[in-house]
């Protein structure tokens, strides 16, 4: 059996669960982050006893020595037992059956002072319903649950399975129930048939990953009520995970501009006098080294003279692309630079380069592929944050880098543009891709910055093979 679940309504996954904390209906749960094992499971679950409610700690002077008398602490512990008491007995009620509830005792106390039998009947008639409704809820079950994600991370467009295995842990037999699996925004329901003791029941679902999010998946529930939906009681089995879908990237094959194959690193436009990249002789000055005194040359001229060398710096990428959503056209320009700018950073990691991704004013995690392609599931549009910010935070950041390429969606102008450009240091090579989808690939250039405008992501490699050879 296999059921659909419908996509989420936002890219990144929602809220996940805190260990310890039930939930009712419509709670929200904190993030969870994944662990390497992509299966959660459990044996004892855990009653939900209804968001919302918090335990509060009555307390009584007690006397002038500090120690409460005898009533006081019978009172603080009545109170102290109470409220529990009360958290459990609320927990099952529903929004429905708190409704009821109220209709119950304003028909009682309408019939009680007005002598109506009418209301007295309808009082009957609800405080029969809620009586009905508490008998689905007796009994309790002994079920191991594992939620079995086939993997945890997949790229956008790329099927999402997984299983949702039920077992009765005990030795009699036990009676339908339905477990619930919140995906996403989204609320899978499945029905698990009567097992025998020991009986195991494995369900296959399938999870929608038409583009880039971080979906949460879990905790799963069983669920316990009445056709009415008054009373709810609800157990959870087992944690939340998330399910990573990643961008689309392309491979670059070294098409990445600044990738340099020696071991020196790139020269760059600043003189020095101790170096490996050789630039030019001068005549020499008090204080040079005389390991660099060109005796050929000197003995041919008659001058003593030095050599001089170009600075090497080692190819540092720094990326920043714009996320404010007014620098672009339309929601697949967004993704096509997100796509753009994930392919950058996985190549210089997969090369061993150093690399800063900035998205907006933020850094992107770049330690391992995963951990980027990771993040950049869950990056949302930042009012603000457009190319003019990310350029600006990018050169800030990475001042020593040799090479900076900047990402933005088709609306910015060649005027924005290049002021997020002339942010960074003279000696740094900076180029600009501009994404408008559906577009030819197109080279330009303004000023001096380098501009491809591409419409699709396998436009990328070439555009930088370009700007390489340029």
């Amino acid at each position: 059996m296999t059921a659909s679940v419908q996509p989420p309504r936002t890219g990144p996954g929602h809220t996940g669960p805190v260990d310890g904390v039930p939930t009712s209906r419509g709670s929200e749960w904190e993030p969870r982050r994944p662990t390497g094992d992509h299966r959660t499971s459990g044996n004892a679950g855990t009653t939900g006893t209804g968001a919302g409610w918090e335990q509060h700690h009555f307390t009584e002077a007690g006397t002038d020595s500090g120690e409460p008398t005898g009533t006081q602490s019978w009172s603080t512990r009545m109170q102290e037992s109470a409220v529990p008491t009360l958290r459990r007995l609320a927990g099952p009620v529903t929004g429905l059956g708190a409704a009821a509830i109220v209709l119950l005792v304003v028909c009682a106390l309408v019939a009680l002072i007005t002598g109506w039998v009418e209301f007295m009947v309808a009082a009957v008639a609800v405080l029969a319903l809620l009586l009905t409704a508490a008998l689905f809820l007796i009994g309790r079950a002994s079920y191991a649950v594992e939620v079995d994600m086939h993997s945890a991370r997949v790229v956008a467009g790329q099927r999402a399975t997984g299983a949702l295995k039920v077992r009765n842990t005990s030795s009699r037999r036990l009676l339908s129930s339905r477990i619930e699996l919140p995906v996403g925004g989204s609320m899978a329901s499945f029905r698990v048939p009567g097992l025998a003791g020991g009986a195991e029941h494995e369900d296959l679902f399938v999870i929608p990953t038409a583009r880039r999010a971080v979906i949460q998946v879990g905790p799963a529930m069983s669920v316990r009520g009445d056709a009415l939906g008054l009373l709810r009681r609800q157990v959870r089995w087992t944690l939340a995970d998330n399910l990573y879908v990643h961008p689309r990237t392309v491979t670059l094959h070294g098409a990445a501009t600044g990738s340099v194959k020696d071991l020196e690193g790139q020269p760059t436009r600043d003189l020095s006098s101790n170096d490996v990249s050789f630039h030019a002789l001068r005549q020499y000055v008090p204080g040079d080294d005389r390991r660099y005194v060109h005796w050929r040359t000197s003995a041919r001229t008659g001058v003593l003279m030095v050599r001089q060398f170009e600075e090497t710096r080692r190819t540092h990428l720094a990326v920043a692309m714009s996320v404010d959503a007014a620098d672009f056209g339309t929601v697949a320009e967004f993704e096509l630079a997100v796509g753009a700018a994930a392919s950058l950073g996985v190549q210089a990691i997969r090369e061993e380069r150093p690399v800063t991704v900035c998205a907006g004013a933020a850094l992107v995690r770049t330690r391992t592929g995963r951990a980027l392609l990771d993040s950049f599931s869950g990056i949302d549009p930042v009012p603000g944050w457009g190319i003019l910010v990310a350029g600006r935070f990018a050169a800030s950041a990475v001042p020593n880098a040799s090479v900076a390429v900047l990402i933005t969606g088709s609306v910015p102008d060649a005027v924005t543009i290049r002021r997020a450009s002339t942010a960074f240091s003279v000696g740094i090579r900076v180029v600009a891709v501009r994404i408008r989808a559906g577009a030819t690939l197109k080279m330009g250039a303004i000023g001096r910055l380098d501009v491809a405008t591409i419409g699709t992501l396998d436009d990328l490699p070439t555009a930088l093979r370009r700007m390489r050879a340029a």
